[in-house]
């Protein structure tokens, strides 16, 4: 059964060492959350951008927070470069774990399908696969001269997101961003913030229930209005670009990116 608790208490339920799949930038990032690991230093974590990682990626990682990362980019977008991840690559301070689009994809899809492996062809010849020993070019069993790659199963211990809307029943509503229900059905548990609680049932409605995750697959559910600034929610509002693009230019810098955190930390308590 779903449980509503607080945006500090889904935090709590975060732990060290944990895989936490996280969304792209423009499909619900629970950006309330990442300021919660990050004052509760919340740290090893090993995470998985589904399939690419922003903001909120670079603020774990600038708070030296992350372990490794699993992506195909990691990118604040017309702001510019993610500058803390850039930095930890450059001094080999994380774990990169590259992968493709469509890679991050086949692997939560063999997850959430119960197989150990999906398999892919367009991988064939590249460096990216030569850079991943867990990647295996295997025979086509119905053409053996046909060879195909099997991506591994990636099964996140968590999956994190925002939304716009849940029921009491504890349903989601995501309307097209399927990767967020991907995510749900790979994950062993699946933690979501909202901007609020629907006391109608989503299911009912003809509108939003084919773009629902049942509540089968969510495990917590925190209401934190205006939860994925400075990204915006679709239906709800924009992105604040000015804030990614200060943000940007302050975390250029280890002093700078500790500036923006406590000022950004400041804006947050002084809004409650």
């Amino acid at each position: 059964m779903t449980a509503f608790i607080s945006v500090a208490e889904l935090a709590a339920s975060i732990t060290p060492g944990q895989r936490l799949a996280v969304p792209v930038d423009y499909a619900g990032v629970a950006m309330a959350v990442t300021d919660e690991i990050m004052r509760r230093e919340t740290g090893d974590l090993r995470l998985v951008c589904v399939p690419t990682g922003g903001m909120q990626v670079d603020l774990l990682i600038g708070a030296g927070l992350v372990a490794s990362v699993e992506t195909s980019a990691v990118s604040l977008g017309e702001a510019g470069g993610a500058p803390c991840f850039n930095r930890a690559v450059r001094e080999a301070a994380i774990k990169i774990i590259d992968a493709t689009c469509p890679a991050v994809h086949a692997g939560l899809m063999a997850a959430q399908k119960g197989v150990p492996f999906m398999p892919m062809r367009g991988l064939i010849g590249t460096d990216v696969l030569a850079n991943r020993p867990d990647w295996l070019t295997i025979a086509n069993p119905f053409a053996p001269d046909d060879p195909i790659v099997a991506i591994p199963a990636i099964h996140p211990d968590v999956a994190l997101f925002h939304a716009p809307v849940a029921d009491r029943a504890g349903n989601v509503w995501i309307g097209r961003r399927r990767e967020l229900a991907a995510m749900a059905y790979a994950a062993r548990r699946s933690l979501v913030t909202v901007e609020r609680i629907s006391e109608t049932s989503l299911l009912a409605d003809e509108k939003t229930a084919a773009g629902i995750i049942p509540a089968l697959y969510i495990d917590r559910i925190a209401v934190a209005p205006n939860g994925a600034w400075p990204y915006g929610l679709w239906g709800e509002y924009a992105p604040d670009t000015a804030e990614l693009v200060r943000y940007a230019e302050a975390a250029r810098s280890p002093d700078g990116f500790r500036a923006y955190v406590a000022a950004r930390g400041e804006k947050l308590r002084s809004a409650a």
